[in-house]
């Protein structure tokens, strides 16, 4: 298939799903959508005709597209060193607030959701923190929720990267966080954690904010790269206005900001600072 029949193969798809659903990818990335819309066919064995015809006929179908379209991989403590510049220097500066407000955005199956929540009882500031956790997909949040995961093929990785996370630090017990069965390959948050989150359905290219607050923390982690680069620039000011002076940002590894936010952020290590007359130290 040419480009010229593949673009228009998926973009006149998109055009149709937006028209069928609340949901809007036209500003996704090309090669993302593509791949992805190629993968639902293949695996529900249909061609396009007979996906635009399933789209328009089956309302539970639409949304098995959209958990297809939107699937975002996540893990618990990914880059480790992040993490570790998070605990070392990121929190520690607030621990003079007596309230710590906590977005994450696209936040998946929650394993990160849980990993800052870890370092927030690390350092005695969970009580302090309010934490909402947004993502499109309702059978992501269903699982965030839960805040159990597979355990046995991911464990040792779970567990290298848990240690590696407090490195410097005297490190935690892994198990007084999680609940490990193997025999069910299951591995399972605290109560106490998942029931510290704010679980909420939100689409973060179109919808309205589902909250007033301004943020200290905002945590977008590998989403932006499926985006084309003018609505990654409409998120990340949607994120600055969210942010209070001198508020992070942490973006994915593979993530950065150029041009017009370069002079709205700082970025220090592996995060970024609202920038305003005061200047984040460390």
């Amino acid at each position: 298939m040419q480009n010229s029949e593949k673009d228009h193969n998926y973009k006149e798809y998109l055009l149709i799903l937006k028209e069928c659903s609340p949901y809007d990818f036209s500003e996704y990335s090309d090669n993302s959508i593509d791949r992805r819309i190629k993968k639902i066919m293949r695996d529900q064995g249909l061609n396009m005709e007979e996906l635009v015809l399933k789209t328009r006929t089956e309302p539970d179908f639409v949304e098995q597209v959209v958990e297809a379209i939107t699937v975002n991989t996540t893990e618990l403590f990914r880059d480790p060193d992040v993490w570790n510049h998070i605990l070392k220097k990121v929190l520690p500066a607030l621990k003079h607030q007596k309230k710590i407000n906590i977005w994450h955005a696209g936040c998946s199956t929650g394993q990160e959701v849980y990993s800052l929540l870890i370092l927030l009882d690390h350092l005695q500031l969970l009580d302090r923190a309010e934490v909402y956790a947004t993502d499109i997909s309702k059978k992501a949040l269903e699982q965030a929720k839960k805040g159990q995961y597979f355990y046995n093929f991911n464990a040792e990785k779970y567990r290298e990267n848990f240690k590696a996370s407090f490195e410097g630090e005297t490190v935690p017990d892994f198990d007084s966080y999680f609940s490990a069965d193997a025999d069910k390959d299951l591995l399972k948050i605290r109560t106490d954690f998942s029931e510290k989150v704010q679980f909420i359905k939100h689409d973060l290219v179109k919808g309205d904010l589902p909250f007033y607050n301004k943020f200290d923390l905002i945590f977008c982690r590998n989403v932006l790269i499926y985006f084309q680069g003018s609505l990654q620039s409409k998120i990340v000011e949607r994120f600055h206005e969210n942010l209070f002076p001198g508020g992070t940002m942490i973006l994915g590894s593979h993530e950065s900001l150029g041009g017009f936010f370069k002079t709205k952020f700082s970025k220090n290590g592996p995060v970024y600072h609202r920038t305003n007359s005061f200047h984040f130290k460390y």
